[in-house]
This record gives structure tokens, C-alpha cells and sequence, in this order.
């Protein structure tokens, strides 16, 4: 929260944005760790299998049987895995998915095209591979094995060898990534059913209409979703379809939103009531109304996502991966169309999709849709995306059995090392790019998404720097806020450090929790109008705990102001209505906490230390000089010999 004591542990993270609204980094970073303890999980399921495989078969092979009256469902231990507790895992993707539609990159809907495209291309190319080597065998039938990516894997294997801090190159391979879940899902549904049962699929059918019809009338108490959703999972169980689809369903179903300021105001309201009379009646009070401050899809995934990540997919893992690698399984595979069709499609057939897809429509659309990063990114999560794993292994059971199965098993094991090589090789050579070639290599020229609504006016707005400088830093901030005094040495550091970026602060007090914020956001405009609204403003950030009208008048004394203009501009109140326009135009940007910051319009999401900030502003150089409007301007101000180098994007 923005209030709070200025001694507590700063966390890090942009108030309200940053902790509770599950940004593409914080999934990202769980996702980097859990890859690590899926891999544990495979090796040890490797290891289990070849050394005591009689154990490990019995131990997965256990039935275990829920029974309520005459009713009951019995599967093996490994099927309730695979089935069950995966569910979990697809509810997270439907989630991120979702999120990412609300409020991520594809909100704006002809960004969805060229990744949708792309990872489709991903999807036919390896089939199309898989099928000529397996043409005219029954193990051809096993086409569906190399649709997928593992999408758990491939961003944590990305957030390893990949540049650091590109969310847009995550986005984009979030995207394809959930593509291929999508059609692997309807894939699972329609071309691997196990004794499909109609009446079953009415059932689960007429449930989802529920669903959606308890959605609409604005339910929002999660056990009765959890009853009708446990619900469908038994109706598709029944059905023969696997009832993974019931998670990507019910995830997509759940939105997202950002915090609002009168959502925030109500639960700050609530929790005032709770403190000054601490009764259990206004605690549940209390935690309702920070509850209802967040949507529903950030809460669940703040429920699910540790789960799913740690321990779902690597229970996944360890019953699955178990296959005994011996001479005669690695002499049959050399040979194998499975196995070799599994690799194939993978390290080729995969990158080849991505890279010839975006390619075309790019081309065919005559750049209106281009590939949000450059094309040694674009390279990267074609490579990257040949990482099948868990989605490979869930299909696999599917459609295979026996010696196939373990032959795909082994294909898919080949397959993820491969594609992990070849895309640490991909992003190792282009961080060896002079910096111009690899910010155009890892960046492109796609625009991206403006998040700040109100623009940048040099007229109007306070601003340090040249004002002319190719990238721009706007803080939404708050004089009392303790996490604004926290991150302004990082900003003095950041102005220090790098050249030619101009700062522009913009206020956003919050005076449910900061009774002398908007005092101070009007002493700042106070001495503004006699020039000295930078001088003000260093003062009130470093004195944030005297803020009293005493207080405020001895910095104006202090800075040598004309005391009486001061006075009278703050008994008017001249000072008020432009502090609401900032206070508007935050909220047209969906600003509402302190610190908030924009980065060339665009959301700074995260944490807000000087590596973070930095790496920021130096991608945005190097999307601006990549820009034609930039060189121009470059060339009109001065000669190209004169102008002073804009850092470089960071390297892998």
C-alpha cells in the first residue's frame, strides 16, 4: 500500500499496479523458478525409472477412487495427474491469457493477429513434418505430440538466455505459446477422446451456460464457481474428453482490471472503520473490501499460480518422464519415425512455422502487422517455442502407447535440450551485434502500446531535462507518499547516470491515506509560478514527514520566495484545478497508486530500482533511434558526429 511508515522494508514494487495487479514480470519471474524444479522433477523421475522401474510403474499405476453413495470416479494415480491436477495448470494459462486481453499488450485487438498467425504457422509446419516421416505408419496417428509448447518452460528458458527486461519478447512468445494450448486443447478434445459419450458433453455444456449466466448477473463468490466448475470437470471426465479444457475455460471466463480509484477509496474507507473500532464484524468487512478492490482474475491467480508452478507441473513431470533409457531403446530410436519426427518437428518445423509466418504477414499486410520484437527475437521464440514437454508428454499418453510412447518420450526429452541449445546459440550471436544492429535485431520498429493517455506538454508540464530528448520518464507521484520518497534518489540517479532523457512529474495525491498530500501538491504549484517548482519539489521529498502549513512556509522562506505571492496563491487555492487535471489525466491512464511510472508512454511495470528504471529507459533509446522521425531530428539538430551516443539495449 501507498501509506505505511517510512522505516518499513521497501519492497520494490509500484504501489497497487505493481503488487496487486500480477504484472507479465511477476509471472515471468515464478515461471524462471519453477522451470528449475520441473527439470529436478524430470531427472528424478529419469533416474526412478532406470533404476527401480517396477516401483515406479506400481507406484502410478495405483488406483485411487472417490466414492460418494453409489457414485464414483477411479483412476490411476498417473491419470488423476494428468487429468486432475493439470487442470490447475491450463486454469493459470486461461488466466494470463485473459489478462493479457484485458489489460496486457492484446487488448488492442490487431496485436492478436500476427502471434495468433505465428503460432498457428508453429502448429501445421511440425505436423505437416511429423506426418511425412511418419506417412503409412500407425504411429502416425501421433501428429498431435508436436503441436504444443511448454509454456511453463519456455519463459522460464527465455527469462534465462534472453535479453533482459524485453516484456514485449515475452509477450509475444506468451502468445503463440497459448495458441498452441488453445488448438491443443481442441485437439485433446476432438482427435483423442476416449469413448466419447454425447449426453455426457450436453451435461458439461449446459453447466458452462450456467457459468456464464451466474458471471452475468455479477456473482462473484468464488465457491459456487469452484462447485460448478468441479462440476463440469466430472461431466467432461465422463464425457472422454480430457477435462484439462474445464481449467483454459474457466480461466478465460475470469477477468481482469485494474484497481480503480473509488474501488481503492472504499477499501481504504473500510479499513479506517476497522481501526478505529477493531470488531471481527469489520474485519470480514475489511478483508472484503480489499478483496472486491482486486479482479477476480488477479486473486485467483495469486491462489493458483505458486501451485501450478511448484508443484502441480512437476508432479506432472515425475509421473510422466520416467522412461527406461537403455541400448535397445536408443537403438530403435535412431530409426524411429516417432522419435525422429518428434525432433524434426520440433527444432525445425517449429522455428521454421514462426519465423515464414510472421514473415508473410508481415509482407502480405504490407506492414500493418509486424512482430512486436525484431526478427533475432522473432528467431528466438520459434527456437524457443521447440520446447514441448509437459503439453508433448499429455498428448503422448494420449495417442500413444507402448514402444511409441517411449520413443516419443525420448524424442520430446531430445527436443526441449535441443531447443534450449539452440536458442541460448540464437540470442548469444545477436548480443555480438554492434548495439544498432541488435536494439533493430531484438527490438524492431513496431510501435508499442501507449499507456499514457494524456501526452507530454512542454507548456504545461514540470519537466527536468532537454526537451527535445528521445525518451521521456513521467511519474504519477505523491509528496507524502513514503515509496515516492524512496524511489526519488533512484530517479536522481537514473538523470545522473543517463543523458538526454527528460523527467516530468505529475501529481496524484492520495489523500485517503496522505492528509497532506494535496497541501504539498499545491505549495510545489505555489512556488512553480515564482520559478522555483523543482527547488519546492526536492525539499518536499526530502522533508515528507513536516508538511504542516509551518512547515511549507519556512521552505518557501528558505528558497527565498516573495512570502506574501506565496501566501496568497495558497489561501486561493490557484493551485488546485492543476492539480486535478494530473489527478484526471491519471485516471485516464488507470493510475491509482504512487510511484507509477511511463516510459515513452508506455507503463513501467515492476519494481523501481536503478537496474530496472535503467534497463527501461535504454530499450526505449534504442526503440527511438530505430524510429525515422528520430534520425531526422538527429540530422536537424546536429551533425551525426555530434550527437551523443543513447545507451544501448541490454544484452543477454
Amino acid at each position: 500500500m501507498t501509506g505505511g511508515t517510512r522505516q518499513g522494508r521497501w519492497s520494490g514494487r509500484t504501489t497497487w499496479v505493481g503488487r496487486f495487479n500480477m504484472p507479465l514480470r511477476r509471472f515471468l519471474n515464478t515461471e524462471t523458478g519453477s522451470a528449475r524444479v520441473v527439470l529436478v522433477a524430470a531427472v528424478v523421475a529419469l533416474a526412478w525409472a532406470n533404476v527401480a522401474e517396477s516401483s515406479y510403474e506400481s507406484l502410478w499405476d495405483t488406483p485411487f477412487t472417490v466414492e460418494l453413495g453409489g457414485w464414483q470416479v477411479s483412476h490411476d494415480l498417473r491419470t488423476w495427474v494428468n487429468s486432475g491436477l493439470m487442470t490447475f495448470f491450463f486454469l493459470v494459462i486461461g488466466l494470463e491469457l485473459r489478462r493479457d486481453f484485458d489489460i496486457g499488450e492484446l487488448r488492442e485487438r490487431r496485436r492478436v493477429t500476427l502471434p495468433m498467425l505465428a503460432g498457428l504457422g508453429g502448429i501445421l509446419l511440425p505436423i505437416a513434418i511429423y506426418l511425412l516421416i511418419n506417412a503409412g505408419q500407425p504411429t502416425a496417428v501421433g501428429w498431435g505430440v508436436v503441436m504444443a509448447t511448454d509454456t511453463a518452460l519456455a519463459l522460464g528458458m527465455l527469462a534465462v538466455v534472453g535479453p533482459r527486461f524485453s516484456d514485449r519478447l515475452r509477450g509475444f512468445l506468451l502468445t503463440v505459446s497459448v495458441v498452441d494450448d488453445l488448438i491443443v486443447i481442441v485437439v485433446l478434445a476432438i482427435a483423442y477422446p476416449e469413448h466419447p459419450s454425447p449426453p455426457a458433453l450436453l451435461v458439461a455444456a449446459g453447466i458452462f451456460a450456467v457459468v456464464l449466466l451466474v458471471r452475468a448477473l455479477g456473482v462473484r463468490w468464488g465457491p459456487a464457481y469452484a462447485v460448478l466448475g468441479v462440476a463440469a470437470w466430472l461431466a467432461v471426465s465422463e464425457s472422454g474428453v480430457d477435462p484439462v479444457v474445464v481449467g483454459l475455460l474457466m480461466g478465460l471466463l475470469t477477468y481482469a482490471y485494474v484497481p480503480g480509484r473509488v474501488q481503492l477509496q472504499r477499501a481504504a474507507d473500510l479499513f479506517r472503520m476497522f481501526r478505529e473500532q477493531p470488531t471481527p464484524q469489520l474485519a470480514r468487512s475489511a478483508r472484503a473490501g480489499l478483496a472486491s478492490a482486486l479482479s477476480p482474475n488477479d486473486r485467483l491467480q495469486h491462489i493458483y499460480h505458486p501451485w501450478a508452478s511448484y508443484l502441480v507441473v512437476p508432479l506432472f513431470a515425475l509421473a510422466n518422464v520416467g522412461v527406461v533409457i537403455d541400448g535397445e531403446l536408443l537403438a530403435r530410436a535412431v530409426t524411429s519415425p516417432v522419435t525422429v519426427g518428434v525432433v524434426a518437428a520440433y527444432l525445425v518445423g517449429k522455428p521454421a512455422g514462426v519465423v515464414v509466418a510472421s514473415y508473410l504477414v508481415e509482407r502480405l499486410s504490407r506492414d500493418r502487422f509486424r512482430p512486436p520484437v525484431g526478427w533475432a527475437a522473432v528467431i528466438g521464440v520459434g527456437t524457443v517455442s521447440g520446447i514441448g514437454f509437459t503439453i508433448a508428454l499429455l498428448i503422448a499418453t494420449h495417442a500413444l502407447e507402448g514402444e511409441a510412447l517411449d520413443e516419443a518420450k525420448l524424442g520430446i526429452l531430445v527436443a526441449t535440450v535441443g531447443a534450449s541449445v539452440v536458442t541460448w546459440l540464437v540470442f548469444h550471436l545477436a548480443s555480438r551485434l554492434p548495439a544498432p544492429r541488435r536494439a533493430r535485431a531484438l527490438l524492431g520498429a513496431a510501435e508499442g502500446i501507449v499507456d499514457l493517455m494524456v501526452p507530454v506538454d512542454p507548456e504545461r508540464d514540470h519537466m527536468r531535462g532537454p526537451v527535445e530528448a528521445p525518451v521521456t520518464v513521467v511519474e504519477y507521484g505523491d509528496f507524502e507518499c513514503p515509496y515516492c520518497g524512496q524511489a526519488e534518489p533512484v530517479v536522481r540517479e537514473l538523470l545522473a547516470d543517463i543523458s538526454n532523457i527528460r523527467y516530468v512529474w505529475r501529481h496524484l495525491p492520495l489523500t485517503e491515506v496522505h492528509p497532506h498530500a494535496q497541501l504539498a501538491a499545491e505549495v510545489a504549484e505555489a512556488a512553480g509560478e515564482q520559478g522555483a517548482f523543482w527547488e519546492m519539489h526536492d525539499l518536499l521529498m526530502a522533508h515528507q514527514d513536516a508538511l504542516d502549513p509551518a512547515d511549507v512556509l519556512r521552505y518557501a522562506e528558505q528558497l527565498g520566495l516573495d512570502l506574501e505571492r506565496f501566501q496568497e496563491h495558497l489561501a486561493e487555492r490557484r493551485g488546485a484545478e492543476r492539480v486535478a487535471e494530473d489527478v484526471d489525466s491519471a485516471d485516464l491512464s488507470s493510475v491509482s497508486g504512487t510511484p507509477t511510472f511511463f516510459v515513452n508512454g508506455r507503463r513501467h511495470h515492476g519494481s523501481y530500482d536503478i537496474e530496472a528504471l535503467s534497463a527501461a529507459v535504454k530499450a526505449a533509446f534504442a526503440s527511438a533511434k530505430l524510429r525515422p522521425e528520430y534520425r531526422r531530428d538527429r540530422r536537424r539538430r546536429r551533425g551525426p558526429e555530434d550527437e551523443p551516443e543513447a545507451p544501448s539495449p541490454p544484452a543477454p
